[in-house]
C-alpha cells in the first residue's frame, strides 16, 4: 500500500517536483501553496480550480494536516502559550508574543534538545526527534489559522523547543514557505533563526536562505560557556566568533547579527563579564538583546536582579552597542521554553495527569 504523502510541509519547488510525478502541471504548485497557506484550507475537495479528477486524486495520494493542539494557556499581558501534539505522540510548544507593531510567533524545531544548555528547561528533558518540515510550518498554520479572532502572524523566530541548525533541512524547508509570496510572505528580517552555535551549519546557511541569525551566547569567556552552554565545548568561542564574522562577511555589511544573553544571578552577570563581553564582540556588527532568567522547576538558578540587569546594559552601551532588554513574559504561564511540556512529562511519569511546561 502506498504511503500518503503530507503537502503541509512541502516548499515551491518540492510541489512542483510532487507535481511533476504525478504529471501535472507546474502551475499545480503555487495554487495549492496559496490555498494551504494564504487561505488554511486542508480539504482537496474544496480547491475549486483543481478539476474534480485531480482532486480525487489529490485526495487517494497526499493529505495536508497539521499538528494538535493540546492545551493553550493565556497570560494576563495576551502572551499565549501552545502545547502541541505530533503524530508520534511527543509534545512541543509554540508561544504567540503580541507587541506594539507585530505579532511574533515563537516556534519549536525539535521535540527536546539535546544540548542541555543548564539554564533551559528544555535541555533539562533530553532529546526525542527532529521535527519534520510539516510539523513546524504547520505551527504557522496553527497560529494563523485554527483561531480566526487572532490576528496574523508578523514575525517568527525560531526559539521554541530544539537546536534550528541540528534540523537543518526541515528548518529550512519551513522558512522558504514563510518567506515565500505564495506562502506567507514574510521577509528575511521576520524571521529569525536561533542557534547556540553550531558552526558548520552557521557557515553553511547563507548559501542555503536569507533570513535573520541570532545567537545564543550568554557567556564571553569559554570556561563559563562551557558549563553554561556545553556545545562550547565542541566549537568554542574563536570558532563561534569566526562563523560570525564570516556570515558578515558574506553579506558585505548589510546584515547584522542578534546576541542574546540570558541574565542569571551571580553566574554571568557581573561588570567585569560585561566588559570582557563588549571587548570580544568589538567589531562584529551586532545588536545585543539581554533576557533576564526565566526560573523553572529543578533549576538552582535565580533571575539577575534589576541593578544588576541595569549595570550590564549600561556597560554594553557605553561601549557603543546597541542593547535592548527583553520584557520577561508569561510567567504566569510557565513562560520558560520547555516548562509546559516538563510538567506533562513529569505528570505522565508520575502515572497523573497535571499541565505543562512552555517556551
Amino acid at each position: 500500500m502506498e504511503i500518503k504523502e503530507n503537502l503541509l510541509g512541502y516548499s515551491l519547488s518540492s510541489l512542483e517536483d510532487f507535481f511533476k510525478k504525478i504529471n501535472e502541471p507546474k502551475f499545480r504548485a503555487k495554487q495549492l501553496l496559496q490555498w494551504i497557506h494564504q487561505k488554511g484550507v486542508l480539504d482537496f475537495n474544496e480547491m475549486t480550480d483543481f478539476n474534480k479528477p485531480l482532486r480525487e486524486r489529490l485526495d487517494s495520494i497526499a493529505y495536508i494536516l497539521p499538528p494538535i493542539i493540546e492545551e493553550i494557556h493565556k497570560s494576563p499581558e495576551g502572551t499565549i502559550k501552545y502545547l502541541i501534539k505530533l503524530d508520534s505522540g511527543s509534545m512541543v510548544e509554540m508561544v504567540r508574543i503580541p507587541e506594539k507593531k507585530r505579532m511574533t510567533l515563537c516556534i519549536s524545531s525539535q521535540a527536546g534538545c539535546a544540548l542541555q544548555c543548564t539554564f533551559c528547561a528544555t535541555g533539562a528533558q533530553g532529546f526525542e526527534k527532529n521535527l519534520t518540515a510539516d510539523e513546524i510550518i504547520g505551527q504557522v498554520w496553527l497560529a494563523n489559522f485554527n483561531d480566526k479572532n487572532e490576528l496574523p502572524i508578523t514575525n517568527v523566530v525560531f526559539m521554541g523547543m530544539g537546536e534550528p541548525l541540528l534540523n537543518f533541512r526541515p528548518v529550512i524547508e519551513s522558512a522558504k514557505i514563510m518567506k515565500d509570496q505564495l506562502g506567507y510572505g514574510l521577509s528575511r528580517k521576520r524571521i529569525t533563526i536561533s542557534t547556540s552555535g553550531i558552526t558548520p551549519q552557521i557557515d553553511k546557511l547563507p548559501d542555503e536562505i536569507d533570513v535573520s541569525l541570532a545567537i545564543s551566547l550568554h557567556a564571553p569567556i569559554n570556561e563559563l560557556r562551557d558549563e553554561l552552554v556545553p556545545i562550547n565545548k565542541k566549537y568554542p568561542i574563536n570558532m563561534l566568533m569566526k562563523s560570525c564574522n564570516d556570515y558578515l562577511d558574506k553579506y558585505e555589511g548589510k546584515r547584522n547579527i542578534t546576541i542574546e544573553y540570558v541574565l542569571i544571578d551571580g553566574v554571568n552577570d557581573s561588570p567585569e563579564l560585561a566588559r570582557q563581553l563588549a571587548k570580544l564582540l568589538s567589531g562584529v556588527y551586532c545588536k545585543i538583546n539581554l533576557i533576564p532568567f526565566n526560573p523553572f522547576d529543578g533549576s538552582n538558578y535565580k533571575r539577575s536582579n534589576n541593578t544588576n540587569i541595569s549595570n550590564f546594559k549600561n556597560i554594553l552601551m557605553d561601549k557603543g552597542f546597541i542593547t535592548t532588554l527583553r520584557i520577561t513574559r508569561g510567567d504566569a504561564i510557565d513562560g520558560a521554553c520547555g516548562q509546559l511540556v516538563g510538567k506533562l512529562t513529569k505528570s505522565v511519569k508520575g502515572k497523573k495527569l497535571i499541565s505543562h511546561r512552555s517556551i
